[in-house]
């Protein structure tokens, strides 16, 4: 089925009628841009200059739908206009017609019809100047100019304009989006980011918390109750120290609390002894010199997450945390004892593991996690590499 042809446009039809109103009412009043007396006029009856009038109103509807359509009829009806007395309101409505076709018509059409009618220009009026050998032939290349040059000029401004604008507006919203998507990007970054300093931070802590209270409830034994609610005191302390930190950093929007609340490797040390005094037996060689403060905040995190998971899931041994720095790379290595099978002593989601990756991989390095088969016993090992160059730029 073939597509149905669009509506004219109201303002077309307008202009349609109207055309053809004024044209009638100059007709009546015995208007005409040529006198009855030319010979070329005198066989014509005094209706003939309405139907060019009327063909070209038709064509007004056809402006914006279908413009080199009604340029073809108009055309075909000027050039009837030539041979009658002529309707001022004709020619009116032709350089409109003139004007549509190049800024509605195809960009083929818009490059080609002022380049045809400025070239008729100068041939209509040079041509006839030479053979006739006057000047005054020279006015048929103004008329010619008038009639279409001009208008199919005007149309190529008007529409080049028109694109340029549509252009900055197609920008603007291409601008606008991406501005969104980096927002979202942005958003997205620093809720993840959010999530790995709280589960970080509190993971610890609570896993303590979760581990001596069940052995103050396992064992009926006043000594240890007394030092587990001791040790799940000074988490709860520290855990809610941690918090408050992170809920100032989140409400301080200048951001001058956030150097004081970034944990650094000289802490190393105290986290080790938190560990220890969870119950964890832990070796630490640490042998790092000064590094880019952001791998400094991930290889704490590391360290720390990898205590909390050592808390909540290795067996008795002996914790092993080693740093190393070589080639430019900060190495990270926490291995403790590894029974398979084994329940945790507190409940885990996963995310920790996912942050660790996340933090690695934000500054270009590595990270692995899995069980490592020895003949002394398997072990669970945690290894990072951070470049330091990365964090230099992070």
């Amino acid at each position: 089925m073939a597509p149905a042809l669009p509506r004219p446009h109201r303002d077309d039809l307008r202009i349609a009628l109207g055309g053809l109103l004024g044209g009638v009412l100059l007709w009546a009043l015995g208007i005409h841009p040529r006198v009855p007396s030319d010979p070329l006029v005198q066989w014509q009856a005094s209706w003939a200059p309405l139907l060019p009038l009327l063909a070209t109103a038709l064509c007004e509807p056809l402006r914006r739908i279908r413009p080199r359509v009604g340029l073809l009829v108009g055309t075909l009806a000027l050039t009837l206009d030539t041979v009658t007395l002529g309707n001022v309101v004709t020619l009116v409505l032709y350089t409109d017609l003139m004007y549509a076709a190049v800024l509605y018509g195809t960009p083929a059409s818009a490059r080609r019809i002022p380049w045809v009618t400025g070239m008729l220009t100068v041939l209509g009026g040079v041509v006839p100047a030479a053979l006739w050998r006057d000047p005054q032939g020279l006015l048929i290349g103004v008329g010619v100019g008038v009639l279409a040059f001009a208008p199919a000029a005007t149309g190529l401004v008007v529409r080049n304009h028109r694109d340029a604008a549509e252009t900055a507006r197609l920008r603007a919203e291409q601008t606008a989006l991406l501005a969104e998507m980096d927002r979202a990007q942005a958003v997205t970054a620093e809720r993840a980011r959010m999530a790995r300093e709280l589960h970080d931070m509190v993971a610890n802590h609570l896993s303590a918390i979760a581990i001596h209270s069940t052995a103050a409830l396992s064992l009926d034994d006043p000594q240890t109750s007394r030092d587990a609610l001791v040790v799940i005191r000074e988490n709860s302390v520290e855990g809610l120290a941690e918090m408050r930190r992170l809920i100032g950093i989140l409400r301080d929007s200048s951001g001058d609390r956030e150097p004081a609340a970034t944990p650094t490797l000289d802490g190393l040390a105290a986290l080790v002894d938190s560990a220890r005094a969870n119950g964890l037996e832990v070796l630490l060689e640490d042998g790092h010199d000064r590094v880019p403060a952001p791998v400094e905040l991930a290889a704490y995190r590391i360290v720390q997450e990898s205590l909390t998971n050592a808390l909540k899931h290795a067996a008795e041994g002996e914790v092993r945390v080693t740093l190393r720095q070589q080639d430019g790379t900060l190495r990270i290595r926490v291995t403790s004892p590894y029974r398979p099978g084994d329940s945790p002593r507190a409940p885990g989601s996963g995310a920790g593991l996912a942050g660790m990756g996340e933090r690695a991989a934000l500054l270009g390095g590595s990270f692995e996690a899995g069980p490592e088969p020895r003949s002394e016993g398997a072990r669970w090992a945690v290894c990072a590499a951070l470049p330091l160059d990365q964090g230099d730029s992070a």
